[in-house]
């Protein structure tokens, strides 16, 4: 320590200092794989290189990072928040003009906008242009408001418009293989978190249809849980047998239509001498909640938003329930953010 508190070689004492992502992520809170992802998103930060390849921050870099995270716990989209710091703003300061309000009620408008023109896009089909609208969404909204309030109402949307005979089959398949590229694209950048508790997701057996649970597992992990994501049609023996050899301290199921009742009530047993929380979401229990505790498993709620609460709650050891209006509607909706692909 020096006469001012501050430890030797601190960045305020040493502007040639370098810090690996290590010592970066000790001293800011961030971990480097999320400093990666912020690299290969926004271009920013960007370390030097060491003569043996390893990332290399300066102290300038570890301000940066700091004012990125005040931004973020404003609750500055990671996009704005990431431009704002490159460009030198700072919370607090005037930022330029074209900053979107964070207010929910903006955001929610702001969203519908984006999805109404998604699927347009989606519809024409123009798929230059779908990529267009995602990219400027994403530059306004987080991941989790791109996600359920852009992306998810468009998938609904063509769902209801192939249900009503307005368009075929294959525009329907068209615009989701769109929508499961992209979303397994920010799958892929967001990694998995190295701490957390561990939740293995799978579409239940006879259960084809993922989006919604891709979705909801994208926002569990933005929330710091690991999520090992096994994909559609999962045999729950096999199921069982994976979770256990991975450590899991939990389950999480879709079931979307009753197609995927009788395999799932017919395999469950499989399950039981897991000893472990077991989630189940999807369209078909937001039309039946009630099935949820004659399986064995836990209701996890209407909505993206509410399954987190839930799943996180349980994994704590707190007690958390979905609210009566949102099971309400639900039951009224009989869909989640993700059930598109059960009208095909």
């Amino acid at each position: 320590m020096n006469d001012s508190g501050a430890p030797l070689n601190s960045p305020e004492q040493d502007s040639t200092a370098m810090f690996t992502a290590s010592e970066v992520s000790a001293r800011t809170g961030v971990l480097a794989v999320t400093l990666r992802q912020w690299e290969r998103r926004y271009g920013f930060p960007s370390p030097a290189r060491s003569e043996s390849g390893y990332r290399l921050y300066s102290p300038q870099d570890l301000a940066r990072i700091e004012v990125m995270q005040a931004f973020l716990r404003d609750g500055v989209p990671a996009g704005r928040a990431a431009e704002l710091t490159v460009r030198g703003f700072l919370p607090g300061e005037g930022q330029p003009t074209d900053n979107p309000s964070t207010s929910p009620a903006e955001r929610e408008r702001a969203g519908e906008a984006w999805s109404g023109a998604l699927l347009r896009a989606l519809m024409t089909p123009d798929m230059a242009a779908a990529s267009r609208i995602l990219a400027e969404a994403q530059l306004h909204l987080s991941v989790e408001d791109v996600l359920l309030g852009v992306m998810a109402p468009a998938l609904v949307n063509v769902g209801e418009l192939w249900a009503r005979g307005e368009i075929t089959i294959a525009h329907e398949h068209h615009a989701s293989a769109f929508l499961r590229a992209r979303i397994t694209a920010l799958l892929d950048s967001e990694g998995e978190s190295a701490t957390g508790p561990l939740l293995v997701a799978a579409c239940a057996p006879g259960e084809q249809h993922e989006l919604g649970l891709m979705m909801l597992v994208l926002v569990l992990r933005r929330r710091g849980v690991r999520v090992t994501y096994l994909g559609a049609n999962t045999p729950l023996g096999d199921l069982a047998i994976f979770a256990r050899q991975v450590g899991a301290q939990g389950i999480l199921l879709a079931l979307n239509g009753e197609w995927a009742l009788d395999a799932t009530r017919g395999q469950w047993a499989d399950l039981n001498d897991l000893a472990l929380p077991l989630f189940l979401g999807g369209g078909l229990l937001n039309a039946r909640p009630e099935l949820a505790a004659t399986l064995g498993g836990i209701y996890a709620g209407p909505d993206a938003a509410q399954a987190t609460q839930i799943i996180l709650a349980r994994l704590s050891g707190e007690a958390s329930e979905p609210s009566p209006s949102s099971l309400q509607k639900a039951a009224e909706q009989h869909i989640q953010t993700n059930t598109v692909e059960e009208q095909a």
